[in-house]
């Protein structure tokens, strides 16, 4: 498939999931609403409450990420801070709170349904050290050397271009600057099947990196202390009903795929000089 259809069938993808959370149509994963079985494995119970509490609902609603990045990615205060693919929000909410009203926080986003509910969520939050930006990961549209940090929450994987994201990550960090993100990572050898499907692409596992490649991508785009820490694997049981609902045989697929994939933290650091 090319790049950009795949782009367009993911844009469309989110565009939907937008629409759904401003009409109130959905729940989050695992809230009292859902029917049992279908809590994703990957998207569910990734905050705590006390860091949504003062949060938008629809950008709690909005999350369909993959971990918690800006738990893990030691902002401080005064930082600028860039999400990639930021959704409904969330990250960057919680980014702009942690950098404070000396930092600030960029989300980027190329779908236009989930920039207006950002900026919304934005507007009820009160939060005045953030922009929302229209543009895709793969041509961020930011100075060279101008972002402390850039977090991702399951976005990467989207993209048929991981190496220009990358290389894009890399121009747009200051010297010394961190790269700290969420995504989808393999540890061996992943069925076809789920690498053909873009239901699952978009769900951000059939464009899931080997964990040695998504090292070695890192290095290639300059990146060094490159660190890939699993926060969680995914067992078989997990699996089955989000492969069903695929259309794939999980009872034959699911042993093949039985604790392959994981959510982890990639740190990388731009070097200094």
């Amino acid at each position: 498939m090319a790049e950009e259809e795949l782009k367009e069938i993911v844009r469309q993808k989110y565009a939907q999931a937008a629409l759904k959370v401003v009409s109130a149509e959905g729940s989050s994963c695992c809230s009292p609403a859902s029917s049992r079985g279908s809590c994703d494995p990957i998207t569910s119970n990734l905050y705590d409450g006390d860091e949504t509490a003062d949060l938008p609902e629809a950008a709690v609603a909005a999350s369909l990420g993959c971990g918690n990045p800006t738990a893990l990615a030691e902002l401080k205060p005064g930082e600028v801070v860039l999400d990639l693919g930021s959704g409904g929000g969330i990250d960057v909410l919680l980014s702009a709170r942690r950098v404070g009203p000396a930092g600030k926080a960029y989300g980027l986003d190329m779908t236009d349904e989930m920039l207006a509910l950002a900026r919304e969520n934005q507007r009820k939050a009160g939060v005045t050290n953030v922009e929302f930006l229209r543009g895709e990961m793969e041509n961020i549209p930011l100075p060279d050397g101008t972002v402390d940090v850039i977090i991702s929450n399951c976005v990467i994987n989207l993209s048929a271009d991981k190496d220009r994201v990358l290389a894009e990550a890399f121009r747009v960090l200051k010297p010394g600057g961190r790269l700290a993100v969420s995504d989808v990572v393999v540890r061996g050898e992943v069925p076809g099947e789920i690498r053909r499907s873009i239901e699952l692409w978009i769900g951000c596992v059939a464009g899931a990196l080997e964990e040695q490649e998504y090292r070695a991508k890192l290095a290639k785009a300059g990146f060094e202390g490159i660190d890939v820490e699993p926060t969680r694997v995914y067992r078989v049981a997990e699996a089955a009903g989000f492969l069903e609902k695929s259309g794939l045989d999980a009872e034959r697929i699911g042993p093949m795929v039985d604790g392959k994939f994981m959510s982890a933290f990639v740190r990388a650091v731009k070097p200094a000089r």
